[in-house]
């Protein structure tokens, strides 16, 4: 599987440990930065790894920051793409079979490598369940707002 990588300075460490260990298991890694662990702003490669799945470069995506927090909202705001932040494998697994999530994101400040590595484990290996699932994972990325009204006239 084709698989990007992403993150920030403080999540640059386990990224270099994880893109390894994917090659390892014979994945084609994508590692679009950074390139040391310099200060860097987690939207810039959150963006850049949602751009790279949506145009198909990569089939899943691994996106990584110090809680896992900013760099999931950076993914997410592209409309083709499902990051989930997750800390355990039954998450990682539910955001596949239920959500057909394409990015996983972790926490390195939270996540040890083991736990991390169980997680895209149960992430890549999980399929979606598609079914009663697949209307609501189409409204993820067509979302439409209705005017939320108080109830209370102003």
């Amino acid at each position: 599987m084709r698989i990007a990588i992403a993150s920030d300075h403080a999540a640059f460490a386990l990224k270099a440990v994880l893109a390894a260990w994917l090659a390892e298991q014979g994945h084609q890694v994508l590692d679009l930065g950074p390139d040391s662990d310099a200060r860097v702003d987690y939207p810039d490669f959150g963006f850049k790894l949602a751009d790279a799945v949506a145009a198909g470069a990569a089939e899943r995506g691994v996106a990584l920051c110090g809680s896992g927090i900013g760099i999931s909202i950076a993914v997410n705001r592209h409309p083709a793409l499902r990051c989930a932040l997750v800390s355990e494998p039954l998450s990682a697994a539910l955001a596949r079979e239920h959500n057909d999530a394409n990015v996983v994101a972790l926490g390195a400040r939270l996540t040890g490598e083991d736990m991390a590595k169980a997680c895209i484990t149960a992430f890549l290996t999980t399929d979606f369940a598609g079914g009663r699932h697949q209307s609501r994972v189409e409204k993820l990325g067509a979302p439409s707002f209705a005017p939320v009204t108080s109830g209370n006239p102003a």
